[in-house]
C-alpha cells in the first residue's frame, strides 16, 4: 500500500496510543513485524511552545521507519506550524487525531470534537496540507452518533483537502473503547473515498485481521490495545497475509522480548523512572500465563533494572516448570488410554 509517496509493507499498523507508543514500544512492534508505527498523541500547542516533554515524544530511530507522528489541536495556524516542526524533525507521515474522546481533549475542541465541527476540521486540514510535503493522514471515529454520517462527511472533506489516507475506528465518541466496533462503517468509508482506508477496532487475533480485510475491503488494518502486551500479533498477522500459517510464539522468545523492552525503556527514560513504569507495564506481557498474580505482586516495588531482570528470570522458570509438568500429566493420560 502507498500512503502518498511512502510505501507501507504488508502487515498491520500500530495504532497511536497515548502514554504507550513511545520509542521503545514502537521499536518492539516494528521488530515484531508492524508495517507502520505511530507516535503517541502530540499536542500542537506544546510543540510550538517547545515543551521538553512534548519534544521527547518525537524522538525516533532509523529502525522504526516509516514513522508517523499524530498531532492534536484545534487551531489551524498552530496545527500547521506544529506539522512543519514534525516534518523538519524527520517524520515520514503526519497524522491528525479526530478520534480521541478523552474529556480534556474534547473540551478543547480537539480530537473527536472536530467531527462535529466540519468547517474547523476542513480549515485545519487545508492549513496543514499547504504547509507540509510529507503524506497527511487522519484517524477518525464513527462520530457522535451511531449513524456514521459524520465519519462519511469528514472522510469526504479529508479527501478533498488532499489527505492521503484515513484510519477508521468505528465506535462513537461516547463509546470510548466499550461495546463492539461497527465494521460496516469501515466498508462505507472505503466505498466513499478513493484514498486508502485503514480499519481499526476489535482486532484481537490474526484471524480478526484477515476477516476485517475480507468483510470491509479496507486497504490495511490497524491494531492498538491487543498488541500492547503481545507485539507478536504483528508477526502472526504478517505471516497470515503472506499466506503462511502463523506459528505459536515460544516461551523463551516471549521473555526475550520482555527483557528487550525493559532494557530499551531504561536506556530511553533512565532507571529510576523506568522502574516505576515497569511496575505496571511488565504485567502487560504476562497476561494469561500461570501464577501471573504472584509475579505482579513481586514487581510492585521494583527499583533497579537488575532486580527486574531477576524477577523475570525467576518467573520464566516457574512458567516453564508449570508447562512441563502439565505436558507430562497430559502425556501420562494419553499413555493410560
Amino acid at each position: 500500500m502507498m500512503i502518498g509517496n511512502v510505501e507501507i509493507a504488508r502487515g498491520a499498523i500500530l495504532a497511536p496510543l497515548a502514554g504507550i507508543t513511545n520509542l521503545p514500544h514502537r521499536l518492539l512492534a516494528k521488530e515484531a513485524g508492524a508495517a507502520l508505527v505511530c507516535s503517541e498523541m502530540v499536542s500542537a500547542n506544546g510543540l510550538i511552545r517547545k515543551s521538553e516533554k512534548t519534544l521527547r515524544i518525537l524522538e525516533s530511530h532509523e529502525d522504526e521507519r516509516p514513522f508517523s507522528v499524530q498531532l492534536f489541536g484545534a487551531d489551524p495556524d498552530i496545527m500547521a506550524e506544529a506539522a512543519q516542526i514534525v516534518e523538519s524533525m524527520g517524520a515520514d507521515i503526519v497524522d491528525i487525531n479526530f478520534g480521541c474522546s478523552v474529556r480534556k481533549i474534547v473540551r478543547n475542541d480537539s480530537g473527536v470534537a472536530l467531527m462535529r465541527t466540519p468547517e474547523l476540521a476542513e480549515s485545519i486540514l487545508k492549513a496543514v496540507r499547504k504547509t507540509i510535503r510529507v503524506p497527511l493522514t487522519i484517524k477518525i471515529r464513527s462520530g457522535w452518533d451511531a449513524s456514521g454520517e459524520q465519519a462519511l462527511n469528514i472522510a469526504r472533506i479529508a479527501e478533498g483537502c488532499g489527505v492521503d489516507a484515513i484510519a477508521v475506528h468505528p465506535r462513537t465518541a461516547s463509546q470510548g473503547f466499550a461495546g463492539k466496533a461497527d465494521w460496516s462503517l469501515i466498508k462505507s468509508v472505503e466505498k466513499t473515498v478513493s484514498i486508502p482506508v485503514i480499519g481499526n477496532g476489535d482486532i484481537l487475533t490474526w484471524e480478526d485481521a484477515l476477516r476485517m480485510l475480507q468483510e470491509t475491503g479496507c486497504d490495511a488494518v490497524m491494531v492498538g490495545r491487543a498488541a500492547i502486551g503481545n507485539p507478536f500479533l504483528f508477526t502472526q498477522i504478517a505471516a497470515a497475509m503472506d499466506g503462511e500459517a502463523p506459528s505459536e510464539i515460544g516461551l523463551d522468545r516471549h521473555f526475550d522480548m520482555i527483557r528487550k523492552y525493559l532494557r530499551d525503556s531504561v536506556e530511553y527514560i533512565g532507571e529510576k523512572y523506568g522502574m516505576r513504569m515497569m511496575r505496571s507495564r511488565l504485567a502487560w506481557f504476562i497476561k494469561g500465563y500461570p501464577h501471573s498474580a504472584r509475579f505482579r505482586e513481586s514487581i510492585k516495588l521494583l527499583s533497579t533494572e537488575a532486580e527486574a531482570l531477576e524477577r523475570l528470570e525467576k518467573y520464566q522458570g516457574e512458567v516453564r516448570a508449570f508447562l512441563e509438568e502439565r505436558g507430562r500429566l497430559a502425556q501420562s493420560g494419553t499413555d493410560k488410554n
